[in-house]
């Protein structure tokens, strides 16, 4: 089969699990309802803050605090999209259909990939044009320094887990063991190995604290990370890097 038709199939497939778009969908609507809502919160207490605090407020971050909950819903697409075949038993039929397995999986991660991106940037964009809307004096602009960055930054965040979820669920093959696996690492694990000082310098290098960075356009006082906006994004590309290689290696050396 040819890799177009086979990209067209996997069009058909995604757009036809309703759970793969309410994900998409939910990722949004977290993200952003979120964000209005902790800008509204830092507007108000802004002036409770120390000079220190005040020095390292960022208003473009701010507005993507939504996306550390809205993360979750890309990690339930990029899980669903690889695992739903396994649990339905449709693998067998999409191997048999499309022998060549590298053309199966990363036509599947393509259209994947496609779609958290134009949801990503999209959510990205309203996000931060909500959040300062909310921040009022304390707002940024889009044409300040390192904001464009940033805004686009945020959606290339969440394409990116989207995928590293992909390449995880690839190499797992089972929604609830890769969901069991990567909800608590990058929802609790991450967060207490990033903020516990033994483990910090480690924490920093984990996928999510990395690409984060490229959303950051004002760097905190106190702030020893020894990279910079897209010196944490390409850590983050290594990440998915591993995971959708690993996923692909594995593919193609076991039974369906």
């Amino acid at each position: 089969m040819a890799a177009t038709q086979v990209v067209r199939s996997e069009w058909t497939k995604i757009r036809s699990v309703a759970s793969t778009v309410w994900t998409l969908g939910l990722a949004a609507v977290v993200t952003v309802a979120l964000g209005v809502l902790i800008s509204w919160f830092s507007k108000n207490e802004f002036d409770k803050l120390s000079d220190n605090e005040k020095l390292s407020f960022d208003p473009t971050f701010i507005s993507f605090a939504g996306m550390s909950l809205g993360q979750l819903a890309l990690i339930v697409f990029g899980v669903l999209v690889v695992s739903n075949e396994y649990s339905t038993g449709m693998i067998r039929t999409s191997l048999a259909a499309v022998p060549q397995r590298g053309t199966f999986l990363f036509s599947k991660m393509a259209v994947a990939t496609c779609l958290a991106f134009a949801v990503g940037l999209i959510t990205s964009f309203v996000a931060f044009f909500l959040g300062q809307s909310v921040l009022g004096v304390h707002k940024a602009s889009i044409g300040d320094s390192g904001v464009l960055r940033a805004v686009i930054g945020g959606g290339l965040y969440m394409t990116l887990i989207a995928v590293f979820s992909m390449g995880v669920a690839t190499m797992l093959r089972s929604p609830m063991l890769s969901l069991g696996i990567l909800m608590p690492f990058f929802f609790l694990i991450s967060a207490i190995l990033g903020n516990v000082s033994a483990t910090k310098k480690f924490g920093q290098f984990l996928p999510d604290q990395a690409g984060s960075k490229i959303m950051q356009v004002v760097t905190p006082v106190d702030d020893d990370v020894p990279y910079g906006p897209w010196g944490g994004l390409g850590i983050m590309v290594l990440w998915v890097l591993v995971a959708v290689v690993g996923g692909y290696v594995l593919l193609k050396r076991r039974d369906a």
